[in-house]
């Protein structure tokens, strides 16, 4: 018979102890984690970032990875996006009494392979363990702090004549999720593009390319991250839809049940503001990461609509790429 989770692995006895030596502390082990503080002590030298999410992805487990890998790629993410370099996390489990222990030692795994891609540590955590109902399986929720090492990213620095670049497929994790959930067949597999960016923008960085935004286009996907861009920077986004990459498999998801792949989340997929005239050298670092192999030149800034986003069509059209309205995808991460 498999171990399950009890009430009593979240009472803060000996059942508590043992959850945490045996799986958390086996897997996540560190010094500053170790030393079982009430909180870490933690060394950082300059300016900080510091992030919060949490993480209620239905269903739990989806191919290519699972619920712990997208709260490890998620937070540090988050931090990356404002040119830090990832550094510490915590991280709280709200787990339903019954969940399978083999599950959440699968799920502490990936989260451990997910850390060692950016060399984050766990520092802190807790562990909470609720009634029958009270959660749906696992919630994770995770903090981060990271140290600044690029200065000046930001969505406020948009202007006219920069370059808007995405780093991968769009919708990959949308699709992948909407197919699980909806037990949609597809002739070849969709993976989540979950994944943590760090050493791509690392490699960004150090090449001196002048990064003006970046965005990790998660919920409302690449039509959220440009229209904020616009509203934020006041300025206008021009894009060739022809220049998007989407997959055919995302495009057959989004034709069958009528969405824009341009709303679908990512996990793994940026977006980029960068000086004009960057270009060529953008896309040939991001080309040489697996993560962000994809990455293409999609449009650029002006100012011809303020506030707005230009979507020219292949057929010669121009619209409107509205933000995202409605529930598109709940439980999406």
């Amino acid at each position: 018979m498999s171990k399950k989770i009890l009430l009593s692995h979240g009472g803060g006895g000996e059942e508590t102890q043992s959850l945490i030596k045996e799986l958390f502390f086996k897997h996540f082990s560190n010094e500053t984690l170790l030393k079982c503080e009430d909180a870490a002590v933690l060394s950082v030298s300059g300016r900080i970032a510091f992030t919060t999410d949490s993480f209620t992805v239905s269903p739990i487990f989806f191919n290519g990875g699972n619920i712990g890998k997208l709260a490890i790629a998620g937070t540090v993410n988050d931090l990356v996006m404002m040119g830090a370099h990832p550094k510490y996390l915590t991280c709280s489990f709200m787990i339903e009494e019954g969940f399978a222990y083999d599950d959440l030692e699968q799920i502490v795994l990936s989260m451990r392979d997910e850390m060692l891609k950016s060399g984050v540590q766990i520092v802190a955590g807790d562990t909470k363990v609720v009634p029958k109902g009270g959660v749906d399986g696992l919630f994770i929720n995770t903090s981060g702090v990271g140290e600044i090492v690029c200065e000046g990213i930001s969505a406020h620095n948009l202007q006219s004549g920069c370059s808007i670049i995405v780093s991968n497929e769009v919708g990959n994790h949308g699709a992948c999720i909407l197919a699980k959930r909806e037990d949609i067949e597809l002739e070849s597999e969709l993976k989540t593009d979950c994944a943590s960016l760090w050493k791509p923008v690392k490699a960004l960085i150090d090449a001196g390319v002048n990064i003006r935004a970046l965005r990790d286009a998660t919920r409302g996907g690449l039509s959220a991250v440009l229209n904020e861009w616009v509203q934020t920077s006041n300025v206008c986004i021009e894009v060739d839809e022809s220049k998007i990459p989407v997959s055919p498999e995302v495009r057959g998801v989004c034709e069958l049940l009528g969405f824009e792949p341009y709303e679908f989340a990512n996990e793994g997929t940026m977006v980029l503001c960068v000086e004009g005239g960057e270009e060529e050298k953008t896309l040939k670092i991001l080309r040489g990461f697996e993560e962000t192999k994809k990455a293409s030149w999609i449009g650029k800034v002006s100012h011809l609509y303020k506030d707005r986003v230009i979507l020219s069509t292949p057929w010669g059209s121009k619209r409107f790429l509205e933000p995202p309205k409605g529930e598109l995808l709940p439980r999406i991460c």
